[in-house]
């Protein structure tokens, strides 16, 4: 029985670790805030790309519209079901997603005005369930919609980039979501 607390004691703070990390990503798949160019300045990111010591907001908000808003068609649409529907925005796999959500309990907040499959909002959920301790839901969750369809994205996001962050963010998220982290 000692043994099934220990590794349970190990595991809540890696889990504790990995949703805040989470957490973390999606705020930063969002429009660009100041307090994420504050993030990028203090070094947050250095760990991951060491190039990346600096931002300026208003680069960041128009590399953000070119790559994920458009206008016309942004070339990293980032939602699962553009990578796994056919290219069909709300299809079967943003239902999917949104069972998970009700199943939860969660609704989406109303002040997010985008689609229920975008990155952030996957990762937010994440975050959420190991916030939880829903460690098993949260492979679950990740085997059944993130790692399906960010390989695709993240490589989109490093090809398409003329920011150093946006490919650091990518290569971030790429490993935190990554099945041989755990």
């Amino acid at each position: 029985m000692s043994g099934v607390r220990s590794e349970r004691a190990e595991t809540e703070p890696a889990a504790a670790e990995l949703a805040t990390g989470y957490a973390m990503l999606a705020r930063c798949w969002r429009q660009p805030t100041a307090d994420v160019v504050d993030a990028v300045t203090t070094e947050l990111l250095e760990e991951v790309d060491p190039a990346v010591t600096e931002a300026n907001i208003e680069r960041l908000r128009t590399e953000h519209a070119r790559l994920f808003v458009g206008p016309g068609d942004p070339p990293c649409p980032p939602y699962e079901s553009v990578y796994r529907d056919d290219g069909d925005v709300l299809g079967p796999t943003t239902r999917a997603a949104v069972e998970w959500y009700r199943a939860y309990d969660l609704g989406l907040d109303p002040d997010w005005p985008d689609l229920p499959d975008h990155i952030a909002t996957e990762l937010e959920f994440a975050a959420h369930l190991l916030e939880r301790g829903e460690v098993d839901a949260c492979e679950q969750f990740l085997d059944e919609h993130l790692r399906q369809w960010t390989g695709e994205f993240l490589e989109a996001v490093r090809a398409e980039t003329r920011e150093p962050y946006y490919e650091a963010l990518a290569t971030a998220t790429e490993a935190a979501i990554s099945a041989e982290q755990r």
